[in-house]
C-alpha cells in the first residue's frame, strides 16, 4: 500500500490506482462462505442442482464477492503517511452486475472520486472499485467504496 504525504491526497481525485492479482473464486471459499453467513442457497452450494439454472454451475455469493474488496484492495490503495488505522465506512452505491461463477479469477481496479477531511486527522476517501471477471466484457460489480483513515 503506497504511502503518501496527507497534504497530496487530494492531488489522486480521479488517477486510477491500478489492479489487484487476480484472485480464483474456488467451492471451497464459496461453502466457507456459505457457512459463515448461513446462506446455504443451492445455486451456491449445490453443482448439481446449479449446473440446471441458466447459470450451468455454482456461483458466488454477491455479499461474498463485495467482502474482497479490503483484501484486494490492499495491493492498490493509497494510505496517508502517519496512518493509525483504517475503517471500512460504508459504500455510496453498489450495482451487481454480472455473477461470478465458481473458479472464475477475479481482481479489483480502483480508482479515486474524492478524499475530504472529515474532522482533523480524519480523511474520507472515495474510490471507484470495479470487480473485474477474467475473460469477462462485464464486470461483477461496481461500487463507490468510503474509507475513512485515521492519521
Amino acid at each position: 500500500m503506497p504511502l503518501v504525504p496527507v497534504a497530496d491526497l487530494k492531488s489522486y481525485i480521479g488517477k486510477e490506482l491500478g489492479h489487484s492479482e487476480w484472485l480464483t473464486i474456488d467451492q471451497n471459499r464459496i461453502n466457507q462462505f456459505a457457512e459463515c453467513t448461513g446462506d446455504h442457497q443451492f445455486i451456491h452450494v449445490d453443482p448439481e442442482k446449479a449446473a440446471k439454472t441458466p447459470f450451468g454451475t455454482t456461483i458466488a455469493h454477491g455479499f461474498l464477492s463485495l467482502s474482497l474488496i479490503p483484501v484486494l484492495m490492499e495491493q492498490i490503495a493509497l494510505a496517508p503517511e502517519g496512518l493509525k488505522m483504517a475503517v471500512n465506512y460504508g459504500l455510496d452505491s453498489l450495482r451487481f452486475i454480472q455473477p461470478v461463477k465458481v473458479n472464475s479469477r477475479v481482481r479489483v481496479s480502483a480508482s479515486v472520486m474524492d478524499v475530504t477531511e472529515k474532522n482533523p486527522g480524519q480523511w474520507l476517501l472515495k474510490a471507484k472499485v470495479t470487480l473485474e471477471i477474467e475473460g469477462q466484457a462485464k464486470p461483477a460489480y461496481i461500487a463507490e467504496s468510503l474509507s475513512l483513515y485515521f492519521v
